[in-house]
């Protein structure tokens, strides 16, 4: 993956569980999925807004949902490592936004992969109750660096 333009960055570290690894002892793929959905979390907490408070702040507000996701699996991983995840936004769009992820056991990067989700709200008229809306302002500035928070 070529490395994208990063509009806000936030780190965090992941212990690696026994639960987290399949029987080779390296962590089992899918659960990097997970991680990475926790630290598109983190994001927002990062920037003052837990998501469990944006359902508070914005009350039509039904979540994140990822529409597409890539990766690239390059160095295992094993139960006990620490793993620093650095997550990025790296385009906003009217109601998707793209995040990077890189995972890194020390300097040598395990994971690389890409994701696009969605802001969507509560829409009885449609089909399973979802639209897309627009991201609001201030989760767009404080994504945007150089922009006042």
């Amino acid at each position: 993956m070529t490395a994208p333009d990063k509009l806000f960055t936030n780190r965090r570290t992941v212990r690696i569980e026994w639960g987290d690894c399949d029987p080779a002892g390296i962590v089992f793929n899918p659960r990097y999925f997970a991680f990475f959905d926790a630290a598109t979390a983190a994001l927002f907490e990062a920037i003052g807004t837990p998501k469990w408070r944006l359902f508070e702040v914005y009350p039509a507000f039904a979540g994140i949902p990822l529409v597409d996701s890539a990766a690239r699996f390059l160095a295992p991983c094993r139960f006990g490592d620490d793993v620093e995840i650095e997550t990025s936004i790296t385009a906003l769009g009217r109601s998707s936004f793209k995040v990077a992820h890189v995972a890194r056991r020390g300097s040598v990067v395990a994971v690389e992969a890409s994701e696009t989700r969605v802001w969507t709200e509560r829409d009885a008229s449609v089909p399973a109750g979802l639209r897309s809306a627009p991201l609001p302002e201030e989760i767009r500035r404080a994504f945007t660096p150089g922009s006042e928070t």
